[in-house]
């Protein structure tokens, strides 16, 4: 079989103070970037246009801000244009330990057909409704792949392969994205492996920004679960599996 082909993709909203910093720590192991600017701010626009001129990263510039699935989604179409067979989703605000992205490209390459999902492991910087999120949209996923074998449906730090990831066809274009890829996948019957990853929430100060929106993206996330749920029912009643076996 031939070597897996990987490539990083960053989606980025109006990250200026951390995205180069982000860029270069994923370049130390991984030289093909791909940023997809969603519709930043003249500061976050330029932050992104700048690692174009430099050449540390492909730049797609999304004329309007449309979610953090939708700068995903036209990432993993660049980058399967460009020729690679999976991609590295890592986010621009600097909260992914990138010194743990070797053990998820061994990862993908030991079992190319897998999805990588990284596992949340916080410290005290964490929010305490970010764990309970994590912990209410894991009992859902449980539900919606008859397996616990999505073990943090939320994490951004994860290892797509293309093909399988494009024909899940998620439509989730913001927060509920993460959610209904890794779903749609498992249905799909990709293997799922699963690894600890430290997250670290950076203060303002760090250049830390957060683009959850509490009442929004809630609501979404818990849309997007009714509607697996609903699916999944749907497939078990016509005979397929929720899973491979």
């Amino acid at each position: 079989m031939t070597a897996p082909r990987i490539c990083a993709v960053l989606p980025t909203y109006d990250n200026p103070r951390t995205l180069g910093t982000v860029v270069a720590q994923v370049r130390a192991h991984l030289p093909d970037v791909i940023v997809v600017d969603d519709g930043s701010g003249p500061e976050g626009r330029g932050a992104a246009a700048a690692l174009a001129r430099e050449g540390l990263a492909r730049v797609h510039h999304r004329v309007r801000n449309g979610g953090k699935g939708a700068a995903v989604k036209d990432g993993l179409c660049l980058a399967r244009e460009l020729g690679f067979t999976h991609a590295l989703q890592v986010d621009a605000d600097g909260q992914h330990d990138t010194a743990e992205i070797p053990h998820f490209l061994e990862a993908a390459r030991a079992q190319p057909d897998a999805l990588v999902l990284g596992r949340a492991v916080f410290d005290g910087s964490a929010p305490g409704v970010r764990r309970r999120a994590r912990l209410i949209s894991r009992f859902w996923t449980d539900l919606e792949t008859g397996a616990r074998v999505i073990h943090d449906p939320l994490c951004g730090f994860r290892v797509y392969p293309l093909d399988a990831a494009l024909s899940a066809r998620a439509r989730g274009d913001r927060m509920d994205f993460d959610v209904e890829i890794a779903v749609r996948m498992v249905w799909l019957g990709c293997p799922v492996v699963n690894l600890p990853t430290r997250v670290r929430y950076l203060t303002a100060e760090e250049g830390g920004v957060s683009h959850f929106r509490m009442f929004r993206d809630n609501v979404l996330i818990s849309w997007c679960h009714t509607r697996l749920c609903v699916l999944a029912v749907l497939r078990v009643l016509t005979g397929r599996r929720l899973r491979a076996a």
